[in-house]
């Protein structure tokens, strides 16, 4: 074939690809202010407009090419470096040390009826491991997207919230690897070797950033913003990279990147690289819908609302322990509990690693699409209204004529 029609193919085929991923853009732009407009999270705008876009669709865009995945895999890292970033070492052991009761609750209490789904649809360990882990989990992403949309960051339940988020990501460190040994059958030594590096890499980066406490090498230079921006996300992407040969999560490994720098250099990196995140985040909630067929979940459409409404009062009742630790009243403890409801972005990831592996069918899939896709949208509207049934449930009895009116 003469070379002048292969460069003619490649760039027809390039050129489809841009108008499509242009075409996603601006539809995601358009959800994003309809979520807005509303005062509710864009993720399941975002999840929903992909569903439409993606397989099965309505206009059925093609997600099958390198550009969309490899974005949004970018987005992943970027979700949990900007979340490493909010954080130094000795606030992230601070907190986790204050909320380790309410830490194991929310393991217990959101990991179960997850396990018991699984083995109830006959997915095995490796069903119960990874559904365990998508109920655990809530989305640090639409937790702190809420937080700020409501000016909630001062209010007292919000330290507990942040604490329990931070302890279900340092969980994930070892989660993750023990997973995809379970997913991918490797040998007990090389899962030991997985789980073992893993640790061993959470502990190092924490015990230099306690006992580093502010310091920063010169080589971060605060004065010099774009050439900070271009280091700290070139080493959040190389460390993901270096993660993935290593077996380890490449999104855990961003969040640590992020959790390194702290001070003026985190707070400027944060400035720089919020517009970029809030780019390909969307791109990876979308993504997660194009490669879901929405003909999928009419199936599965009622166990993911029950497994939603169970897990929903396991996080409240999270919540509602994690708010009386600082004596927070009603009001306070259903907002963390509202907070805690969504899952989002690690639960999107473990069904990603379960995809990929082909172990479990597609049904697991659409479960976790669905469940999703109900929790992100119910936490921010949960969150709305906390204060207003907290209101009224702290009125109640003065209205009722009792003692303590």
């Amino acid at each position: 074939m003469p070379a002048s029609v292969v460069f003619a193919t490649a760039d027809t085929e390039m050129a489809a690809l841009f108008l499509e991923f242009g075409v996603l853009l601006v539809i995601l732009g358009v959800l994003a202010r309809v979520a807005h407009r509303f005062g509710f999270s864009a993720v399941p705008f975002y999840l929903l407009g992909g569903l439409v876009l993606g397989n099965g669709g309505i206009v059925s865009l093609d997600p099958e090419g390198t550009l969309v995945p490899t974005l949004a895999e970018l987005g992943v890292i970027l979700l949990l470096l900007l979340l490493g970033l909010e954080y130094s070492g000795r606030e992230l052991v601070a907190h986790a040390r204050r909320q380790v009761g309410p830490g194991a609750v929310d393991l217990v209490l959101n990991a179960l009826p997850g396990v018991a789904l699984a083995l109830v649809f006959g997915w095995g360990a490796a069903g119960a491991v990874a559904l365990g882990g998508i109920t655990y989990i809530s989305s640090s992403g639409i937790v702190s997207q809420v937080v700020r949309d409501l000016r909630w960051r001062r209010n007292p339940e919000t330290g507990p919230v942040v604490s329990i988020l931070v302890i279900e990501d340092l969980v994930m460190a070892p989660y993750l690897p023990v997973l995809t040994v379970i997913l991918t059958g490797t040998g007990l030594l090389a899962g030991l070797i997985s789980v073992g590096i893993a640790l061993l890499v959470v502990l190092f980066v924490l015990v230099v950033a306690v006992r580093r406490g502010d310091w920063t090498p010169p080589f971060f230079r605060a004065s010099e913003p774009v050439g900070l921006l271009l280091v700290v996300f070139g080493l959040a992407v190389a460390a993901a990279g270096l993660a993935g040969v290593l077996s380890f999560s490449s999104a855990v490994a961003a969040f640590l990147v992020g959790l390194l720098l702290t001070g003026e250099v985190a707070e400027i990196a944060r400035r720089r690289l919020d517009p970029l995140r809030e780019l390909l985040a969307a791109v990876f909630f979308a993504y997660f819908g194009l490669v879901t067929d929405p003909r999928d979940l009419t199936g599965l459409l009622l166990p993911a609302l029950a497994l939603a409404a169970v897990t929903t009062a396991t996080k409240f009742l999270t919540g509602w322990y994690a708010g009386s630790t600082v004596g927070g009243g009603t009001i306070s403890r259903l907002r963390a509990g509202a907070l805690l409801t969504a899952r989002g972005e690690f639960s999107v990831i473990i069904a990603g690693l379960v995809a990929v592996s082909g172990v479990l069918p597609a049904e697991f899939s659409a479960l976790v699409a669905a469940y999703v896709l109900i929790t992100a949208t119910l936490g921010p509207l949960l969150a709305k209204y906390a204060e207003r049934v907290g209101w009224w449930w702290e009125q109640r009895p003065a209205r009722a004529g009792s003692p303590r009116a």
